[in-house]
């Protein structure tokens, strides 16, 4: 018998597509970007440089934390303490552990915690500063120029909506990062309690961090991240016209991401996803998956998939044996990758059923030279 490949490539409207237009959105800036699959499901000027107010202390924190020990025990100096606006009302020469300042930095939004952090970590504002633009480099952050470690304006401060998501998902993958953009209130070394700044946690399902910023140049700003099961959304919003339809438009776009997916059985067990001839005059032998595979799945575009098998396969063969392949992809990315086994098991046919089979096609292309 002559062997060879077959091959399907089908589209698969595993998930029912779904209505992709995003919600209306008041902010100047804003870029909604999976996790899922890395994809951008909505944006408006995402790449235009913007003021980012207090989402700098995003960048403050991660090199800040990257560089000093959070028990380690510092002396605000006296350029912290005169910042001024949020504030945790420092006093030159107190004492106090790196812990609080981020702490206050992340939560309450503090100007003067952020710069007496800058200063821990690099003695002076300029020099900290010129790290958070070196970090800024490494992260690919190509629209971010800092100027200060806060977020006050500042000539030339800036960053835009997707810098402002890109960095976020690289801060919370710090722990203490972690724990803190995400907290409604935390307790400070001498047992003060300080409240965030966003609105948004424990209202919003999924939301795992944010960070807050307004200033008269960035007007009402937020990057939070939610995640529900396995799919993860990053929001950016900059420039909303008041902080009542920043969170409006925050919400908006998170739930619309967190909707633009659905959990999928992509590779079903309980299909047959070919039949492949096996020659001798017997059935072919149905090709199934071994187990099953659930996938976080698009609702606005169908998936594809490719099953490769043989033309025909050679008895006998195994229940469970390997004889194809199916590969599941959301465009170029793979979604699913599954063995085809064999649903049971096909013993080659005997000397008596192969003869039978031989003299059966003889006898019919007999018949066919017949006139």
């Amino acid at each position: 018998m002559r062997l060879g490949l077959a091959v399907a490539v089908l589209l698969l409207a595993i998930c029912a597509p779904a209505n992709g237009a995003a919600p209306p959105v008041e902010a100047r800036a804003y870029l909604v970007q999976s996790t899922v699959d890395g994809h951008t499901l909505a944006a408006r000027d995402a790449d235009g440089p913007r003021a980012m107010a207090s989402i700098t202390k995003l960048m403050t924190a991660l090199v800040a934390v990257e560089r000093v020990s959070l028990g380690d025990v510092v002396t605000v100096p006296a350029a912290a303490a005169g910042v001024g606006e949020s504030t945790l009302h420092l006093r030159a020469g107190q004492r106090v552990t790196v812990r609080d300042l981020l702490i206050g930095t992340l939560v309450p939004s503090a100007n003067d915690a952020a710069t007496a952090l800058a200063v821990a970590t690099a003695g002076t504002v300029p020099r900290f500063v010129a790290l958070m633009n070196a970090r800024a480099k490494e992260l690919g952050l190509t629209g971010t120029h800092y100027r200060n470690p806060h977020g006050l304006d500042e000539a030339g401060h800036v960053s835009t909506a997707r810098d402002a998501a890109s960095l976020l998902r690289a801060a919370l993958r710090v722990p203490a990062i972690r724990r803190y953009a995400g907290a409604s209130r935390a307790t400070l070394s001498n047992g003060r309690v300080v409240e965030s700044t966003d609105n948004l946690i424990g209202r919003l399902p999924g939301f795992v961090g944010g960070k807050t910023g307004h200033t008269t140049l960035a007007g009402w700003s937020q990057v939070a991240f939610a995640r529900v099961g396995q799919v993860g959304v990053t929001v950016a919003v900059l420039g909303a016209p008041t902080e009542a339809q920043r969170d409006r438009d925050l919400t908006a776009l998170l739930r619309f991401g967190l909707e633009s997916y659905r959990t999928a059985r992509v590779v079903d067990p309980s299909r047959t996803y070919a039949r492949v001839p096996v020659g001798w005059g017997e059935k072919p032998v149905r090709l199934v998956a071994p187990r099953a595979v659930d996938r976080p799945t698009s609702t606005h575009r169908p998936l594809s998939e490719r099953v490769v098998v043989p033309a025909v396969a050679a008895l006998p063969i195994a229940s469970g044996q390997r004889l194809g392949t199916l590969v599941v992809r959301d465009g170029p990315r793979v979604v699913a990758r599954s063995p085809l086994v064999a649903d049971r098991a096909r013993p080659a046919p005997g000397l008596g059923a192969r003869a039978g089979w031989v003299a059966r096609r003889t006898v019919h292309h007999l018949v066919g030279l017949l006139p």
